[in-house]
């Protein structure tokens, strides 16, 4: 018989290794669910985490590495927040996505204005606001009316889903593209574009900007009395409390910063990388960015180099599909198993497993 058995206190080193143990599972569960599609496991593996670090290719997708990770590394940080304080954003995907709709349709509605000083801070500012204002939404019927924050930013996700499909067939279609959806390309507008500050390193403005969010939300946790709030929150509520802590505004604050973090992505991604607002214009950021947080242990350094190794699956899984004819779903999977093995391994940092019928007090 196995059962678990509580922990007096959590145990600090299953709280640091649960992370590479879940990577190294993930390789073992991963390597025969492609042997099961009738790949080379290994060659699999490698060509994932591999090759584009060290490859023959390797000149070309180091530079993409940067791209992935930024805004995983930025949305992640900002759920990190809510994540600590026990604030459930799950949807930051429908906030990445309005933030990229109201930048994108500043940017627009400025063309051809080329006052670079003047545009892009606009939709950046934009941006912002909007995924700010669209994690307001949970933020308002939680604090007003105790509504779940998990059911609602989710379901909000397909909302903004239809928003999206609405502006890129609609108000934002691009005028002279004879009628094919989407919008202007952005990164064709020069005083809208979001281009590499270094050539071939793929380093660009949302990249700077998840840097300062990593540094912004280390201070915070670790110098600043919302960050006592925010940690006291989610280690015990009710001490949070008899502390002083304000609850509604706790939750509106890591929310809105969330939100505000998730809407930057997008408007950098749109700006850049993306180029234009269309309707399969959202790929699936801003549920990834839940495994990063957690993957980093919602700590900022951690977040920031699990930013990059998932960045790293985006890139190697991309890799792997044309060279080995991986189907994409294998990719997606292989992803979400580091989510099962980091939760279920995590486990252990509370509990001990013990072998044994007999019954325990």
């Amino acid at each position: 018989m196995i059962r678990l058995e509580k922990r007096p206190t959590p145990s600090r080193v299953w709280a640091w290794a649960t992370p590479v143990v879940a990577v190294l599972a993930t390789m073992v569960a991963g390597g025969i669910m492609f042997a099961a599609l009738g790949k080379n496991p290994v060659e699999a593996i490698r060509t994932i985490f591999w090759d584009p670090i060290l490859g023959e290719y390797a000149f070309y997708y180091r530079g993409q590495l940067l791209v992935k990770a930024g805004p995983l590394i930025l949305i992640a940080v900002g759920l990190s927040l809510g994540f600590r304080a026990g604030i459930w954003n799950i949807g930051a995907e429908g906030q990445y996505i309005i933030g990229a709709i109201c930048g994108a349709a500043v940017g627009l509605a400025l063309y051809p204005l080329e006052a670079r000083w003047l545009v892009f801070p606009l939709m950046i500012a934009a941006g912002a606001l909007g995924g700010l204002l669209w994690a307001m939404i949970p933020g308002v019927l939680k604090t007003r009316f105790n509504t779940n924050e998990i059911l609602v930013s989710l379901l909000l996700v397909y909302v903004a889903e239809q928003i999206l499909a609405w502006m890129a067939l609609g108000p934002l279609r691009n005028p002279d593209g004879s009628g094919f959806p989407g919008s202007r390309n952005l990164r064709q507008y020069e005083a809208a574009a979001n281009n590499e500050l270094i050539a071939g390193s793929g380093m660009h403005w949302g990249v700077v900007a998840a840097l300062i969010a990593v540094i912004f939300a280390y201070i915070l946790l670790s110098r600043h009395l919302m960050g006592f709030h925010i940690r006291l929150a989610g280690q015990s509520p009710r001490a949070a409390r008899f502390a002083g802590v304000n609850p509604e505004r706790l939750i509106l604050f890591c929310l809105g910063i969330s939100g505000a973090l998730a809407g930057l992505a997008g408007l950098f991604e749109v700006a850049g990388p993306a180029g234009q607002i269309s309707i399969d214009f959202n790929t699936g950021y801003g549920f990834t960015a839940i495994i990063v947080a957690f993957l980093g242990r919602l700590h900022p350094i951690g977040i920031l180099l699990a930013g990059l190794l998932m960045a790293l699956t985006y890139i190697g899984g991309e890799a792997a599909q044309a060279t080995m004819g991986l189907p994409a779903a294998a990719i997606q999977a292989f992803q979400g198993m580091l989510l099962f093995f980091l939760l279920g391994f995590d486990v252990l940092t509370s509990f001990r497993v013990r072998l044994g019928r007999e019954a325990h007090a």
